[in-house]
C-alpha cells in the first residue's frame, strides 16, 4: 500500500501525517507519522479528519464579476490572468496590496515576495500572521537582534519548570502540550504554572494556575522579576557578559512590590512568591506563550518582558530553557523566513536595511534601489487605505479576513469600496468570496508539493498525492504566471523544488540558514531543523539557537527592554462592564473553511457559547442555555450561555470560529476593536469592553 508522508496543515505544532488510500466514503486514511520528530506519531482530531474536507465546496474554476452586485461567471485562466495583468499595469504601485496566509507553503510565499517586493517595488504584502505572530517577531528581533524561536520541542521534556502564559496549549497546540503533560506526570518534581484568566484544559493540568485580570501580564511578569531579584536569582555572569541595559530594567522593578502586583493582577501574594521561588530553584526554565500575549495593543512589550526574565536569570541557550513562542499557523514560520510581512524580506531581512535590500536586488538581478525602503501597509492599514480610496487592487490568498479581522463591520464596509479584489482560495463560498470580483481556484494540501516550517524550526516536505480538482493551481504557480505575463524574467521555475532551492540560497549566513535543505534532501532524510547550513550534518530535532550565548546584535549581546504596562486599549467601564476575550476551540480551526465541513467536528462543537461566571449570570438573570446578547461599541452578537466557574467574574469568553456562513449574529469580531501594538501592528483581539443582557 502506498503511503505518503506529509504535514498537518492546521496549527503551528507541525505534526507529521501518513496518508494512505482508504475506501468507500473515506478515500484517504490519515494517521500520525511515527517517524516525524515533532509529533512522534500523535495527531489530534483536526489532523485525523483533514481528508474529509478535500472535496467539499471546492472552487474549481476562475470566476469573475465586474461589480459585487452581479453573479459570478466562469472564465478561463487566460482571461483571469489577463485581467490581473491589466489591473496591475493600470494601478500605481503603492495602491497594490496582497494579503496572504500562514496556510501558504514556503514556495508560495517566496514567489509572491519576489514579484511584489522585488519586481513591482512595493512592500504592500501582509498576511494573517499579523493577527498571530507579529508581536513575537518584533520581540525576538528587539531583544535578540533577530526573529527566530530559540527553543525546540525536546525542551518540553528537559525542563524543570514550565511557565505557560497566554496560551491554551491543550486545545490550540494539543500534541505539543501532550508531550509536556506526559513528562510532567512522569516527573513530579517538575513544576507547571499556567497564567490565564480562564481555567482552561491547560490550566487544569498545572501545579499552580494564576487567573490574572485580563491585560495585566506585564505587571505580573515584572512582579515575578522583582521577587526573583529579592531571592537572589539574578545571573550576574550572564548579565555582565551577554546582555546590556540591565540597569534600566532593574530600576523599574522597584515599582512592583508583591502587594501592588497582587492587587492589580487579582492573584494571591503567596502564588506570586511560589512562582518566583520555583523559577529561582530551577536549573532549566521554559516559558511558552501564544495569542494571549501576542494579540494585544502591547503585545511586543509583553513578550519582551517575558524574555527579560530569561535574560535576568540566564535561562536561555541550554536544553529545557528559553522563551518559546508557539506559532499559530502551520507555516507562519515559513512566511517569516521568506519575508511574508510588510516590513521584512526573505532570510530574516528588513526592508529598512540598505544592505539587506542590496543583497536581494543583486540576487534577483534588479537595479539598485528597486526594493522600496519603506515598510508596506500592514493589515490594519490596508483597511484604512481602502476607506480612503488609496487601494486599487487587493489580492487575498488562502485566508478569510471577513471573519478573522477585528471590527468586522468596518472591514466589510471597507471591502465594499475596493475597486478590484482578487480572492485566491481552495473553497467557495467563504465569507470573503462575497466581497471579491475575481475568484482564483487554488490547489491545497494534498494537491501541491511544498514545504512548511513549524514552531520548533523543523522543515517538512508536504508531497502532493492527488491531482487538484477542476482547474485549481498551486499558489506559487499562479503568481509566477502573473510575473511572466508582466514580462519579468525570473519566474520560469520548473517546479516547487526549484523555487525552494532559489529561496534557500538567500538564507546563507543568516540566523535561519536553510542552505543545507532541499526538496531532495527532505524526501531522502525526512524533516530537518534549521539552522542547517550547506555542508553540515542535518539535524532532525533538538537544536537550540544561541547555545554559545552570542546573539545577532552588533555587540553579540541580548537587550533588556524595560516597560510599564499601559493596560487594555479598551478597559471596562460602567456602560460596558465586562472584558470579552476570544479564542479557539479544540476541534475547530480559524474560520471553519475546512472544519465546518467535517461532520465529526461540527458534532463536537455544534454552536458557539458564551462562557460566564455564575455570579455574573445570577446578577443578569441568566441560566445555562439562555440566549445572551453581547454588545460592544462596534457591534452585537448572540450566544447561548455556558455558566461556568472556569471563567473569572467580570470576564466573558466566546470562540472566534463562527462567521456569517455558520451562524446568525455569531461573529466574535463584530465586537472586537482594531487598536494595535505600536511595534508589531498586531491588533488586540483578546480583549474588548462589552455589555450583556438576557435575550428572549
Amino acid at each position: 500500500m502506498t503511503q505518503n508522508r506529509t504535514l498537518c496543515p492546521y496549527c503551528g505544532v507541525g505534526c507529521g501525517l501518513t496518508v494512505a488510500p482508504g475506501s468507500g466514503a473515506n478515500p484517504w486514511r490519515v494517521t500520525g507519522d511515527r517517524t516525524h520528530p515533532s509529533s512522534q506519531g500523535n495527531v489530534c482530531v483536526k489532523g485525523a479528519t483533514i481528508a474529509e474536507a478535500l472535496d467539499c465546496d471546492r472552487l474549481l474554476y476562475p470566476q469573475y464579476r465586474a461589480s459585487l452586485d452581479q453573479p459570478f461567471e466562469r472564465i478561463s485562466w487566460d482571461q483571469a490572468l489577463d485581467l490581473i495583468v491589466a489591473q496591475i499595469r493600470q494601478t500605481p504601485v503603492d495602491q497594490l496590496c496582497i494579503y496572504g496566509s500562514g496556510q501558504l507553503q514556503t514556495e508560495d510565499y517566496y514567489v509572491t515576495q519576489k514579484l511584489l517586493k522585488g519586481y513591482l517595488g512595493t512592500n504592500n504584502f501582509d498576511s494573517n500572521s499579523r493577527l498571530c505572530m507579529s508581536s513575537a517577531v518584533a520581540a525576538y528581533s528587539q531583544s535578540f537582534g533577530s526573529d527566530g524561536p530559540p527553543c525546540c520541542y525536546d525542551d518540553l521534556e528537559a525542563t524543570d519548570f514550565a511557565l505557560i502564559i497566554g496560551a491554551n496549549m491543550a486545545d490550540c497546540h494539543p500534541i505539543a502540550f501532550n508531550r509536556l503533560a506526559k513528562y510532567h506526570k512522569r516527573h513530579p518534581d517538575v513544576k507547571l504554572v499556567v497564567v490565564d484568566p480562564r481555567c482552561t484544559a491547560t490550566a487544569a493540568k498545572a501545579d499552580l494556575h494564576l487567573a490574572i485580570n485580563p491585560g495585566t501580564d506585564i505587571t505580573l511578569l515584572n512582579g515575578i522579576a522583582h521577587l526573583i531579584a529579592q531571592k537572589g536569582g539574578i545571573d550576574q555572569d550572564f548579565i555582565a557578559h551577554h546582555s546590556y541595559n540591565f540597569e534600566a530594567y532593574q530600576a523599574i522593578l522597584a515599582d512592583y512590590a508583591p502587594e501592588r502586583v497582587a492587587a492589580v493582577c487579582g492573584v494571591a501574594i503567596a502564588h506570586l512568591e511560589q512562582t518566583a521561588q520555583w523559577w529561582v530553584e530551577s536549573q532549566r526554565v521554559l516559558s511558552l506563550w501564544s495569542m494571549g500575549i501576542n494579540q494585544s495593543s502591547e503585545g511586543t512589550a509583553k513578550a519582551r518582558t517575558l524574555i527579560n526574565l530569561h535574560l535576568m536569570t540566564g535561562q536561555i541557550g541550554k536544553p529545557g530553557a528559553g522563551p518559546f513562542s508557539l506559532t499559530g499557523q502551520p507555516n507562519a514560520m515559513g512566511g517569516r523566513e521568506t519575508g511574508g510581512l510588510a516590513h521584512i524580506l526573505p532570510g530574516y531581512r528588513s526592508v529598512t536595511n540598505p544592505q539587506h535590500r542590496a543583497e536581494l536586488e543583486t540576487a534577483w538581478q534588479l537595479p539598485p534601489g528597486q526594493i522600496s525602503p519603506a515598510p508596506g501597509k500592514d493589515a490594519g492599514e490596508m483597511i484604512r487605505s481602502l476607506e480612503r480610496g488609496e487601494i486599487n487592487l487587493l489580492w487575498i490568498m488562502a485566508t478569510n479576513p471577513l471573519v478573522s479581522l477585528p471590527d468586522l463591520h468596518r472591514v466589510k464596509a471597507a471591502l465594499k469600496q475596493s475597486p478590484f479584489t482578487i480572492l485566491q482560495d481552495a473553497y467557495h463560498p467563504t465569507e470573503t468570496t462575497a466581497y471579491a470580483h475575481l475568484l482564483l481556484p487554488a490547489a491545497q494540501w494534498s494537491e501541491k508539493t511544498g514545504t512548511m516550517t513549524n514552531s520548533e524550526r523543523v522543515v517538512t516536505l508536504c508531497q502532493a498525492f492527488r491531482e487538484p480538482p477542476g482547474e485549481a493551481r498551486a499558489d506559487w504557480q499562479i503568481v509566477a504566471a502573473v510575473g511572466q505575463r508582466l514580462g519579468f524574467d525570473g519566474f520560469d521555475f520548473a517546479d516547487a523544488a526549484a523555487v525552494y532551492g532559489e529561496f534557500a540560497q538567500l538564507t546563507a549566513g543568516r540566523v535561519c540558514d536553510l542552505t543545507g535543505i532541499s526538496h531532495d534532501r527532505l524526501r531522502d532524510i525526512g524533516p530537518i531543523q534549521w539552522p542547517c547550513p550547506a555542508g553540515t550534518e542535518p539535524q532532525t530535532h533538538g537544536q537550540q539557537l544561541y547555545p554559545d550565548l552570542q546573539f545577532p546584535t552588533p555587540d553579540g549581546r541580548a537587550k533588556f527592554i524595560a516597560v510599564h504596562s499601559r493596560g487594555l486599549a479598551e478597559p471596562p467601564d460602567p456602560d460596558y462592564p465586562f472584558v470579552l476575550t476570544v479564542g479557539r476551540l479544540y476541534g475547530h480551526w480559524h474560520t471553519q473553511t475546512r472544519t465546518g465541513r467535517i461532520p465529526k467536528i461540527t458534532k463536537m462543537h455544534p454552536q458557539p457559547c458564551l462562557e460566564i461566571h455564575p455570579r455574573d449570570a445570577q446578577k443578569y438573570g441568566i441560566s445555562a442555555g439562555d440566549w445572551v446578547v453581547v454588545r460592544s461599541r462596534r457591534g452585537m452578537a448572540r450566544f447561548h450561555a455556558e455558566v461556568t466557574k472556569a471563567i473569572a467574574p467580570g470576564t466573558l469568553f466566546i470562540p472566534m470560529h463562527w462567521g456569517a456562513l455558520w451562524g446568525e449574529d455569531t461573529e466574535a469580531n463584530a465586537l472586537t476593536h482594531g487598536a494595535s501594538c505600536p511595534d508589531s501592528k498586531q491588533p488586540e483581539l483578546k480583549a474588548c469592553a462589552v455589555q450583556i443582557e438576557r435575550w428572549g
